[in-house]
């Protein structure tokens, strides 16, 4: 007889909320799991596996419809695994654009902090500049155009 689990027990083998994992379900993501004689959802080592997946790709910041597509792949075990590739390479390619970003903004707010020599609120460069969101002056080109 192979293990069950609650969706409490699953919630805490994986971190993940029950209301995600019910919505997990909806979504396909997971199949549907047996019930108790109680009609209660009773999940399986592969339900287990399957959420640690999803919840892995999460972490690595792929989005709903790469999963989507990664669990699809991990589906069918004799497919070419191009498109794997090519969607972790895509998602390297938003992690270092969001790198970029996160870069420009700490050089902005840096430059901010830098320019505050104490004193009172009024005279504040770091509120000043905060206040001036027209101001062009940032590093990051896109800074205030969006």
């Amino acid at each position: 007889m192979s293990a069950t689990f609650s969706i409490g027990d699953l919630a805490r083998a994986t971190g993940v909320k029950p209301t995600t994992i019910r919505w997990y379900e909806q979504e396909g993501w997971l199949p549907p799991p047996g019930r108790t004689e109680g009609g209660h959802r009773a999940y399986g080592a592969a339900h287990l596996r399957r959420l640690g997946f999803i919840r892995h790709a999460r972490e690595l910041g792929f989005e709903s419809e790469a999963i989507r597509a990664l669990l699809d792949l991990a589906d069918r075990p004799d497919a070419d695994c191009g498109q794997a590739h090519a969607l972790a390479t895509a998602q390297i390619g938003e992690i270092d654009a969001r790198l970029r970003r996160l870069t420009a903004l700490r050089a902005e707010l840096q430059r901010m902090a830098t320019s505050c020599e104490g004193g009172v609120v009024g005279e504040c460069r770091i509120i000043e500049t905060l206040a001036d969101f027209a101001h062009g002056h940032c590093e990051d080109p896109t800074h205030g155009t969006q």
